[in-house]
Order: C-alpha cells, then sequence, then structure tokens
C-alpha cells in the first residue's frame, strides 16, 4: 500500500485522498481490517459492549417482568426515561441519511468516505430507540399488535389521530429506505470481499448477500439508478420523521410543549446529534483502522462547520422559545421558561444543555480548535451530553411542574432505567463493532470513483496550466 501524504500546505485546500494510490492498494488498505483476523483491541472492546448489552437483557427482563412500575415514572411524569432515549435515538439515526442521501445529490464528493459509517449507524440507532415505545406500551405482546395499520375484519384500525401512531408509520419506514440505501450500497464491496478473501466460508456468504454481482454495464447501470433512486426517497424523510416525532409534544398543551417551532427545532437537533455521534465513533475507528488516507481532515473540518451551523440553530430555537413564551403573555408558559428550567429543581440539567449546545460548537468558528482531532472529539462527545439533556428537559422538566402546584411532583430514574439507557448503548457499540470486523467501513467502489474524478481533475487542471 502507498504510504499517505500527510504533509500539507496550509494555503491550498485540503485533500479527500491523502497519498498516491491506486485501485489495488485503495481496495487492500479498506477491506484489511475485515479479512485480518480480530485483534485484541475489539475483542476487549467488544467484551465491554457485549456486558452492556446484558445489563440490557436483564433490565427488558425485569419489566416486562414487574411491569412499567419498576421505571421512575410517576404522576405527573408519565413520560420519561423511555420517551427521552426514544427522541434521543431517533436523532442519532438522522445523520447517516443527510450525509447518505442528501449529499449525493447535491454532489458532495466529500460524503464518500464517510457515509457509510452514518448508514450503519443510523440504522443501530433506530433499533435502539424502537425498543422504548414497545416497552412503553406496558405489555407489548398485547399493545404493539395494535399500533400497525393492519387489515382488520373487525374493523378495529389503530387511532390515526394520535402522533404516537404517525411514530409508527414515520419510524418503519426510515428504517425500511435507510436499511435498502445502505445495503445496495455494499453490494459492489461484498463482491469484492468475495473476490478478496480466502475462506470458502466467507466466500459462500459474501457472494450470497453479493447477489450475483460481476461488475457488468449493465448492473452498474441498474445500481446507479437504483441508488439515486433511494437516495430521493430517503430525503423527505430526514425531514418528516423527527417532524412527526416533534408532533408527539407539540400537539398538547403542557406548557413548553405546544410550540409551532418543535418540527424545524427538532430536526435542526436531530442532525446535530447525529453528526456529533458519527464523529465520536469514526475519529477512534480512522485511526485503528488506518483510514486517515480517505477519511481526512477535510471530512472532519467539513462535518465539525455543519455541527456549528445546526448548534446555532439550535441556540436559535431556545432563544425562541423563550420569547414566544413572554410575548404569548402565558404565566404558565412563563412560569416554565423562565423559572422552572433556569431555577427549579432540574436547572443543572437545563445550564448544562445550554453549555453543551449552544458554548461548545462555536468553538468551532476557529479553524485550528476545528482541525484538532481531541478537541472536536471532546466536543462531540459534550454535544452528545447535551443532547440527551435537552431531551431529558422537554420531558421531564415540563411535566414535573405542570398547571397545579399541588400536582408538582420531582423525578429520579430507577436502576431499571439507568440500566435500559447503559444497555442500550451497549447495544449500539455490539453491533457496531460487528459492523467493523465484517463489512467495509468505507465505501470502497466509491473512494475508487473519487481517484479517478481526481486523477481526471488534476490531470486536466495541468494541461490547462502548462
Amino acid at each position: 500500500m502507498a504510504a499517505p501524504n500527510l504533509s500539507h500546505d496550509p494555503l491550498e485546500p485540503l485533500p479527500l485522498i491523502e497519498g498516491t494510490h491506486t485501485d489495488q492498494t485503495i481496495n487492500d488498505s479498506l477491506l484489511s481490517h475485515v479479512l485480518r483476523g480480530a485483534g485484541k483491541g475489539w475483542w476487549m472492546l467488544f467484551g465491554c459492549a457485549l456486558s452492556m448489552l446484558g445489563l440490557l437483557v436483564i433490565a427488558i427482563s425485569w419489566t416486562l417482568y414487574k411491569g412499567i412500575g419498576a421505571w421512575g415514572n410517576n404522576i405527573p411524569v408519565g413520560w420519561a426515561f423511555g420517551i427521552i432515549n426514544f427522541v434521543w435515538w431517533i436523532g442519532i439515526g438522522h445523520a447517516g441519511t443527510l450525509i447518505s442521501a442528501i449529499l449525493l445529490l447535491f454532489q458532495q464528493k466529500w460524503r464518500t468516505s464517510i457515509n457509510r459509517f452514518a448508514e450503519a449507524m443510523t440504522l443501530f440507532a433506530v433499533i435502539c430507540a424502537l425498543l422504548f415505545p414497545l416497552l412503553h406500551t406496558g405489555r407489548p405482546w398485547f399493545a404493539a399488535y395494535w399500533l400497525m395499520p393492519y387489515p382488520s375484519v373487525q374493523r378495529i384500525w389503530p387511532q390515526f389521530k394520535s402522533p404516537l401512531t404517525w411514530d409508527v408509520f414515520a419510524v418503519s419506514t426510515y428504517f425500511t429506505i435507510s436499511l435498502l440505501f445502505w445495503f445496495l450500497g455494499l453490494v459492489p464491496d461484498l463482491a469484492a470481499l468475495r473476490e478478496s478473501t480466502k475462506s470458502k466460508t466467507k466466500r459462500f456468504i459474501y457472494g450470497l448477500f453479493a447477489m450475483g454481482w460481476r461488475g457488468s454495464g449493465r448492473h452498474w447501470a441498474e445500481y446507479k439508478w437504483a441508488y439515486l433512486l433511494l437516495a430521493g426517497l430517503s430525503t423527505p424523510l430526514v425531514l418528516s420523521v423527527h417532524t412527526i416525532v416533534s408532533f408527539d409534544f407539540a400537539t398538547s398543551v403542557i406548557p413548553g410543549w405546544h410550540t409551532t417551532i418543535f418540527p424545524p427545532y427538532f430536526v435542526a437537533g436531530a442532525v446535530f446529534s447525529g453528526f456529533a455521534m458519527v464523529m465520536t465513533w469514526m475519529i477512534p475507528a480512522r485511526h485503528f483502522l488506518g483510514l486517515k488516507h480517505v477519511v481526512t481532515m477535510k471530512h472532519l473540518e467539513n462535518m465539525n462547520k455543519i455541527m456549528l451551523v445546526t448548534g446555532m440553530l439550535v441556540g436559535y430555537g431556545y432563544l425562541m422559545e423563550h420569547f414566544i413564551a413572554w410575548y404569548s403573555g402565558n404565566p404558565y408558559e412563563m412560569g416554565q421558561f423562565f423559572l422552572t428550567r433556569w431555577h427549579g429543581p432540574m436547572r443543572w440539567i437545563f445550564r448544562t444543555m445550554m453549555f453543551c449546545n449552544v458554548v461548545v460548537p462555536q468553538m468551532f468558528w476557529s479553524k485550528r480548535l476545528r482541525t484538532s482531532i481531541p478537541v472536536m472529539w471532546v466536543a462531540a462527545i459534550l454535544i452528545n451530553i447535551g443532547m440527551w439533556c435537552e431531551r431529558f428537559n422537554i420531558v421531564v422538566t415540563s411535566l414535573h411542574r405542570d398547571f397545579l402546584p399541588s400536582s408538582w411532583k420531582d423525578y429520579s430514574p430507577t436502576w431499571v432505567d439507568l440500566s435500559l439507557f447503559i444497555g442500550t448503548i451497549g447495544l449500539f457499540s455490539t453491533l457496531f463493532l460487528l459492523f467493523l470486523k465484517f463489512v467495509p467501513a468505507v465505501a470502497v467502489t466509491e473512494v475508487k470513483e473519487l481517484r479517478h474524478e481526481l486523477a481526471e481533475h488534476d490531470a486536466v487542471a495541468g494541461e490547462t496550466h502548462a
């Protein structure tokens, strides 16, 4: 493999591929972590993830045995960790669709090396999110069936006026399209793995999922058409899914919830948290998997710029919430935003949210900071924390102080709540580590296409300059 050229003139634009490569060196470098055996570091991380996953199994089993009473929910905080974590995980899943579909339609070349990371994380985050509404029904083996749009001979249908039913439609559609989009992009690389592996078992498995791909002109033509079609279908889902999730709150009359700003505010926050989670995982992965030559500083800096923009949109949403509460003159709204959130029992959650989501992204105005690996990694983790605090603030803080002081009650999670949350992080980590081990983390064929395009561009530029 050709060694990447890491030296770079600061006056020139950052490259999308570092070093001099051929198709063979790209193929070898991007498939090596799949073809070689798992190292000790991977097994250690996988063991930790499995431990947290075991905690999830225990928490789910206890919940099904004892019921929702095992959680910290009370009256008036009927929604708590379950809905907080549902909205948080759904938001994380938005970065994959944005990076893969929208940037593809806008012909942004810098998406090439990071789209598969984001697509995989979308699927795993949605899987984690779906656990919470199912468990929140109390007895999912009875209740979950009624949420689906099934053909009923008894003419008993789901309650289509409920935003929770809309969630089922939106999230299931989002997951299905994202899964198809992710798998379709994998097909050429699975065929490359089929040809590269020496194991007969792996060759059979990769060949089975490659579905007879041979790289013919007809195959590529159908592939490109289907890929663009799925990208077009996925693009509206970025706006629709979290908009519908926001209706869970915005269609109510609870102080702090009934506001028309929630749909765009939720979408911006979802992209914000999704990009932060991609950065949290991609920075260590590019280091330990040897992907620095294709996941370059150009990719990381562009992602930091998007986090800066979406962070400012989220901050604007916070400001507008306070302005609308003041402008409306509604005493319950004003009490929620100016008293309860800033000075109430949950004020540390609100202040953590403001610091992580408003203050931290401002460091990305500095090119030196947004191109510093340690800074951007710590910032991404803080943003993840801040966005979880935002969901806690929306759900619990709004509910625990409602209209009547006689019904006010504080909230604290139980060990089951905490175990479910930590366990879903374990589930996400387990799935992501398996993805890194058995599937190319970077789209090999797309990187090869990008290399040829860059080479042709450099050749034309050289002729023009001569």
